[in-house]
C-alpha cells in the first residue's frame, strides 16, 4: 500500500496541495535565511569570548558564502540525479550540525567549521525550492509560490537576530542561543519529514484538473521552446554566448553592489549602531529584523507597482535612492539613537520595493531561450557580493569606523543604481529596435 499519494475530490485537492507545498516550502527557505545569520547577531559576544577581530568574523561570513555559492552551482546536477526532496533533508541536517557546532565552539576554527556546515546546508535550496514548486504547485498558484518563497526568506533575515540576540541577552549564554538555532532546524527538519509526501517531486501528484492545466500551459509554451531549441541548435555559437551580452555583466554589477549594501546591515549594522549611539546589543539587534520586516512589506507593494510601470529601472533608482539615503542619515549619528532604528529600518521598505522591479527588469534584458542562464550567473552576483563585503567592513570595524558601515552601504547601493539605469536603457532600445 502506497501513502505517496493523498485522496481528495479533484475540484478540491488541487488548492490544498498548492497550499501545503507552498507552506512547507516557505518555512524550509525561511530556516535557510535565519543560518545566514546564524553567528553575525553574536559577533560582540565571539570577540569578547574568543578574542577575534571584526575582520575574523567578516571571513567566516565570506567562508559561508563561498560554500554556499559553489555548492549551489553543483547541487543542481545532484537534484536532478537523485530528486529535490533528499537533498532538502540533508541541507536541514546540516543546519542542525551548524548549530550544535557553534554551540561547542572552543575557538576560531570551530566557528569556522559552523559557518562552513551552514554554508553547506543553504547551498541547495533554491535548486531545491524551485524544482519541487515547478513540479507540484499547479501553474495559476506559482506567482503566489514565489511570492510567499521570496518573503519567507526575509522573514527568517527578520528573526534570526531577534531569536539570537534576544536569547544571548536573556540567558547570558550565546551558545545556548546557537543551540536553540540547531533545535529550530531540527524541528523544520521534523516537519518536512512527516509531511514529505507533499514535497515528492519525484511522483505524478496532481490531480485531473491540475493536469489539464499543466498540459495547457505546456502546449502554450510548446512552440516557444522548440523554436528556442532550434535556435541553439542553429547557432554556431555554444551554450554560453550570452555571456558576450552587456545587459548580463550589468545585472550581475546591479546584484553585486546592492548585496554589499545589504551584507553591511545584516552583518555589522547592529554592532555598527550601538557604538555609533551607545544602544544595548540587545536593542541595536533589531535594526536587521526591522529591516528585513519593512523589506517583506516592500516586497508585497513592489508586486503591485510592477505591473503598473513601464520604466522600472525608475523605480528601482527611486526606492534605491531613498534607501541609501535613509541609511547614510541612519549612521551619521545626527539624531537619536532610538530614531536612528526606526530609520536604518524604514530603509528596507525602499529595497523591497525595488526587489520586483529588479527580477522583472533582469528577465526583460535576457535574451530568448537562456533566461535560465542569465538568472544563474547575474544571481551569483549575491553569493560574491556577500563573500566580498564581509571582511571589508569587518576591516572597518576593527578600525573604529561603524559610521563607515552606514555609508559604505549607502554608496554600494547608489552604485547599484547606475548599474540598473544602464540595464533599462538597453531594455528601452530593444522595444523601440522591435517596433521599428
Amino acid at each position: 500500500m502506497t501513502a505517496s499519494l493523498p485522496t481528495s475530490s479533484p475540484t478540491t485537492a488541487p488548492e490544498r496541495q498548492d497550499a501545503r507545498t507552498i507552506t512547507l516550502i516557505g518555512v524550509a527557505h525561511g530556516s535557510s535565511h535565519f543560518f545566514h545569520l546564524l553567528l553575525p547577531p553574536l559577533f560582540p559576544w565571539l570577540i569578547a569570548e574568543f578574542g577575534v577581530s571584526y575582520a575574523e568574523l567578516g571571513a567566516m561570513v565570506s567562508l559561508f558564502f563561498i560554500v554556499s555559492g559553489v555548492g549551489q552551482m553543483l547541487s543542481g546536477f545532484l537534484v536532478d540525479r537523485i530528486g529535490a526532496r533528499p537533498i532538502l533533508f540533508g541541507a536541514l541536517g546540516c543546519f542542525v550540525l551548524a548549530g550544535i557546532t557553534a554551540s561547542m565552539a572552543q575557538n576560531y576554527a570551530m566557528l569556522m567549521l559552523a559557518a562552513f556546515l551552514a554554508g553547506l546546508g543553504n547551498a541547495p535550496f533554491h535548486p531545491v525550492d524551485f524544482t519541487i514548486l515547478n513540479k507540484r504547485v499547479s501553474p495559476k498558484n506559482m506567482g503566489h509560490a514565489f511570492s510567499v518563497h521570496g518573503i519567507s526568506g526575509n522573514l527568517g533575515w527578520a528573526l534570526a537576530p531577534v531569536f539570537m540576540a534576544g536569547i544571548t541577552g536573556l540567558t547570558g549564554s550565546w551558545r545556548l542561543a546557537c543551540l536553540g538555532g540547531a533545535v529550530l532546524a531540527a524541528l523544520v527538519l521534523a516537519l518536512v519529514v512527516h509531511q514529505r509526501r507533499w514535497l515528492d517531486d519525484r511522483a505524478p501528484v496532481l490531480e485531473a484538473a491540475n493536469a489539464n492545466a499543466n498540459a495547457s500551459a505546456a502546449s502554450s509554451s510548446a512552440t516557444t521552446t522548440a523554436t528556442a531549441a532550434t535556435t541553439a541548435t542553429k547557432d554556431g555559437e555554444s551554450s554560453f554566448a550570452f555571456l558576450k551580452l552587456s545587459a548580463v555583466w550589468l545585472c550581475f554589477a546591479f546584484f553585486f553592489f546592492s548585496t554589499i549594501g545589504l551584507s553591511a546591515v545584516q552583518s555589522f549594522a547592529a554592532p555598527a549602531m550601538s557604538q555609533i549611539y551607545g544602544l544595548r546589543q540587545e536593542l541595536s539587534s533589531l535594526v536587521v529584523t526591522g529591516f528585513m520586516l519593512c523589506s517583506a512589506a516592500g516586497m508585497i507593494g513592489g508586486g503591485f507597482l510592477v505591473a503598473r510601470v513601464q520604466r522600472l529601472e525608475r523605480v528601482i533608482a527611486a526606492n534605491l535612492l531613498l534607501a541609501a539615503v535613509l541609511l547614510a542619515l541612519a549612521g551619521s549619528g545626527w539624531i537619536p539613537g532610538m530614531l536612528a532604528l526606526v530609520v536604518a529600518s524604514a530603509a528596507g521598505f525602499g529595497q523591497g520595493l525595488a526587489g520586483p522591479s529588479r527580477d522583472m527588469l533582469i528577465k526583460q534584458a535576457a535574451p530568448e531561450g537562456a533566461t535560465g542562464r542569465v538568472y544563474g550567473t547575474v544571481y551569483s552576483g549575491l553569493d560574491l557580493g556577500f563573500s566580498v563585503a564581509a571582511p571589508i567592513f569587518g576591516w572597518l570595524m576593527d578600525g573604529g569606523q561603524p559610521r563607515a558601515v552606514f555609508m559604505g552601504a549607502a554608496i554600494a547601493l547608489a552604485v547599484s543604481i547606475l548599474a540598473a539605469g544602464a540595464v533599462g536603457t538597453g531594455v528601452q532600445k530593444k522595444r523601440l529596435t522591435q517596433r521599428v
